[in-house]
């Protein structure tokens, strides 16, 4: 969401003119499916200036963002849970390239003006990311999802989101994930351009499942990566902070600051069930033996795996 007035929405609701709530279009950018509204603006986003002590958070959307954004914001607060729920995460931490006409200032505006150091977001592909950022150095870190999952709760989130493209049935939604054809472009280029940007730039690669399966090694992991200590009772703090029913409750971090009429959680919601394996819900068995095949075709030779289940 944009910045600075996202908690005044509900109030200033009949300052939108909702008949202009569309859903977006994509546009290509470099070969990469944006949405429209970001392909506007794309070399304000290219020009953007990194500084040294950045932290980029990037994902493929519905691969962690919001949970690891929270984790991050939570080291760097010292397990301090009332710093971190002064603002929603989506004013703490900038989205770079998401664009609304609503008259705020942009996430780009925003960044510019904050201080460092700076913890910001992105969905961008590696070839897409603003080349600032490489020069400076910045440190990034990447959450990888397995395809499955991810995919299953992208065409949730495009149900739920009213500036998302329509996904049109799930069908139809699986077929465009797989070739590439959605917001942000292949999952399957972008969890592997990623990883192998990690060999020569300060990466860290993490996977959704990992954080799962066993939080405290992959958050003290993230506070190594920030040169942060976090001794086992601020590492608890953040645990129990960070767990997927309190975010999920948690105002601040479950996206209930924005309006209804953009994203509608009586249809799904924003925090939907945070696991692994869920995609056996959703998937028949012809679609998960389709999208095994795909996985095992584009991922041939890259040292790449990924676990569909714990």
């Amino acid at each position: 969401m944009a910045q600075g007035k996202v908690m005044d929405l509900k109030s200033e609701k009949d300052v939108w003119d909702l008949q202009n709530i569309k859903r977006a279009q994509l546009v290509d950018v470099k070969e990469v499916p944006l949405l429209d509204t970001t392909a506007e603006k794309w070399e304000e986003v290219w020009r953007f200036k990194a500084r040294p002590d950045d932290l980029l958070i990037c994902t493929y959307p519905k691969a962690g963002t919001t949970w690891v954004q929270e984790i991050v914001s939570m080291i760097q607060h010292g397990g301090d849970t009332e710093k971190c729920d002064q603002l929603p995460i989506t004013e703490r931490i900038p989205f770079l390239e998401l664009f609304i006409n609503d008259g705020c200032p942009t996430s780009l505006e925003v960044a510019d003006a904050m201080p460092s150091p700076r913890t910001l977001k992105s969905h961008l592909p590696v070839q897409l990311l603003p080349p600032s950022f490489w020069e400076q150095k910045s440190k990034i870190i990447y959450v990888a999802r397995n395809a499955k999952d991810n995919a299953t709760s992208y065409f949730h989130f495009h149900r739920m989101n009213k500036g998302m493209p329509e996904p049109g049935t799930w069908d139809q939604f699986l077929e465009n994930f797989i070739e590439g054809k959605v917001a942000w472009g292949s999952w399957f280029d972008h969890v592997i351009g990623w990883w192998k940007a990690k060999n020569h730039y300060p990466i860290l690669y993490l996977f959704y499942e990992d954080i799962k399966e066993d939080p405290a090694k992959e958050i003290q992991k993230i506070a190594q990566f920030l040169n942060l200590d976090l001794p086992e009772v601020l590492l608890n703090q953040v645990m129990q902070h960070t767990a997927f029913e309190n975010m999920k409750q948690n105002p601040k971090t479950n996206f209930t600051n924005v309006p209804s009429f953009i994203m509608d959680q009586s249809v799904s919601a924003f925090m939907r069930k945070g696991t692994v394996g869920d995609w056996k819900n959703q998937f028949t068995v012809a679609q998960s033996e389709w999208l095994d095949d795909a996985c095992a075709q584009l991922l041939k030779g890259i040292n790449l795996t990924f676990r569909t289940q714990l």
